[in-house]
């Protein structure tokens, strides 16, 4: 069986989220998460949430000994080199989590929620990618009301992601998020029932 892996990605804010619940309830598709793996790769007691504690020093744990996200984006949002760092010790983990998901799975149709799919390099993981996008001005609006950021914190996080143009020059389906929740639903209709052509 040849399975059909979409690796669904776009810039953050734009709707991966929505796309991602919609094929779960809809299509009763399995999702499999980077963000997930990621928080589970920086779980209590995990050598990886170790090593940034050591780096950071304690002042980066909450009181209960989980990670501080909050804090921990403040520095790698400001500063690319330990971005890279923070992001070279989990996406290895990320990644072998993804390779078990797709060996165990029995569905013939899977997707794979990667934000960083491009950045992480993890584009061989998938058949085909899928990019939500939407208007600079709404991703950034978005963002600011979802995480309750300062437009230039917002303004970091957008630009330490490859830009939304050159990861629509790389997708194999475009789904633009700047218009109805039916509009965008329609479009993942159509990407799902049309199947790769090769």
């Amino acid at each position: 069986m040849t399975k059909r892996i979409i690796g669904l990605t776009g810039g953050i804010a734009t709707g991966k989220t929505t796309v991602a619940n919609y094929l779960a309830s809809a299509y009763h598709l399995p999702i499999f998460d980077a963000d997930i793996y990621a928080r589970d790769a920086v779980s209590i007691g995990s050598p990886i949430l170790q090593a940034i504690a050591q780096r950071y020093g304690e002042q980066i744990l909450l009181p209960n000994g989980n990670l501080n996200r909050q804090q921990l984006g403040e520095i790698i949002f400001q500063n690319q080199q330990e971005r890279q760092w923070v992001e070279e010790l989990i996406h290895p983990y990320v990644k072998n989590c993804f390779l078990q998901a797709i060996t165990t799975s029995t569905t013939e149709t899977l997707v794979l929620v990667i934000p960083l799919l491009f950045e992480a390099q993890m584009t061989h993981l998938v058949t085909e990618i899928w990019v939500v996008s939407c208007s600079e001005a709404e991703q950034l609006q978005r963002l600011i009301q979802r995480n309750h950021l300062h437009p230039e914190q917002a303004q970091a996080r957008i630009t330490s992601q490859l830009p939304l143009v050159a990861k629509i020059a790389l997708a194999d389906v475009v789904l633009d998020n700047s218009s109805t929740l039916e509009s965008l639903l329609l479009q993942v209709d159509v990407a799902l029932n049309k199947a790769k052509v090769v």
